[in-house]
């Protein structure tokens, strides 16, 4: 943005985009063209009802005591499909880990993130190989990636956008906002997606920020910031694509705040009981995303039962590729840790890999975990 520009330009409005109601009524809102087919439309519903039952298969797996931990989806279902769908596919991804629905648009097997989780490997699957970044666990670091990655590919002269993946609670910390500024100085294509599910952890929104919403900390880096119903998988759509487009043409970046709620708790390991009223859960149950895009699709006519069996079935068999290649899957060779950090590791480094092994009693190495792509992870 010039300095003669107007800084108002940059603003966005209070009030989300939204193009369906809750009801599933379609109403279009200027400067928000819905640029989809039918068959967008029911790819849409297929990846928001896989994500759903994926996040169910993960979540079943963390009681079953094969996952440490699992972070869900739940209830967020629209703002990351609708988001992953409009991008390119040369584009590429940052995500932090929560993003499962995402990583199933870009073509990731959801079995190979789970590993994370379970502690037999980072992540078994080939970043670049769906241009989706390694799951991201401290918060806000996948947004200097994004960034950086972005000012690279300007330099290189390739045509792609990146978008960082963040929740509300990471627009606390100083990696998001030293991104955003870079990206901002070097009109670098990037979008900063923030999926504000209203709390985190066990910290509501209304303590992490004094702003007028998420979306308004846009402008003080210069670049616009739109505010989306996240629950609205169309009119998140048309949001994205309009901040992907403007910068793929040279616009720079921007900030999309979709406005949606963890209807689970924060990970497996969190109560959110101790902190969330039943009542406000009931709230946000009435907008739920799938529910309001099914009601959309069926007076569009564009879902039927012989549709949604095939989803069904897909999702059963996702599913239970799930639980095959995670349940009892053994885990890697402990001292792996040592083996890509340094290429000329210090004194201390040696110092405390021999003392790993001698904690292991210098025992053999695990397996590693099948039916992945560890080789180039």
């Amino acid at each position: 943005m010039g300095i003669d520009a107007d800084p108002s330009d940059l603003l966005p409005s209070a009030e989300p985009v939204r193009l369906l109601d809750e009801t599933g009524t379609l109403r279009e809102v200027d400067g928000f063209p819905l640029d989809l087919k039918e068959d967008d439309h029911r790819a849409l519903y297929r990846w928001m009802v896989l994500s759903r039952r994926v996040d169910r298969q993960a979540i079943n797996l963390q009681r079953q005591g094969q996952l440490g931990v699992y972070a869900s989806l739940l209830g967020q279902e629209a703002a990351q499909v609708g988001s992953a769908y409009v991008l390119a596919e040369q584009d590429w991804a940052f995500p932090s880990y929560r993003e499962m629905g995402v990583a199933l648009v870009r073509g990731v097997d959801p079995a190979s993130t789970l590993h994370l989780f379970r502690g037999t490997w980072f992540a078994d699957y080939d970043p670049h190989r769906h241009n989706f970044g390694l799951p991201s666990i401290p918060i806000g670091t996948q947004a200097l990636h994004a960034a950086g990655y972005a000012m690279a590919a300007k330099l290189d002269g390739r045509d792609l956008v990146t978008v960082a993946y963040f929740g509300d609670g990471a627009t606390s910390e100083g990696d998001p906002h030293e991104a955003m500024n870079f990206a901002a100085v070097y009109d670098a294509a990037c979008v900063f997606f923030v999926q504000n599910n209203q709390y985190a952890i066990s910290v509501p929104l209304s303590k992490q920020t004094k702003a007028p919403t998420i979306a308004h900390k846009a402008i003080g880096y210069g670049m616009p910031g739109y505010r989306v119903d996240g629950n609205d998988v169309l009119a998140t759509c048309a949001v994205m694509r309009k901040a992907v487009d403007r910068a793929r043409n040279g616009g720079g970046p921007s900030l999309v705040e979709a406005v949606t709620y963890r209807m689970e708790s924060h990970t497996t390991a969190d109560d959110a009981a101790r902190y969330r009223t039943d009542e406000e859960l009931a709230q946000w149950r009435r907008r739920d995303p799938i529910a309001r895009f099914e009601a959309f699709l069926n007076a569009e006519g564009l879902l039927d039962d012989r549709l949604r069996e095939e989803i069904d079935a897909e999702a059963e068999r996702l599913a239970t590729r799930m639980r095959e290649a995670v349940y009892d899957a053994p885990h890697g060779d402990p001292m792996e840790l040592f083996d890509h950090v340094y290429v000329d590791p210090p004194a201390r480094f040696a110092e405390q890999r021999d003392l790993l092994r001698r904690e292991l009693g210098e025992g053999g190495a695990p397996a590693t975990p099948a039916g992945g792509e560890r080789e180039a992870s």
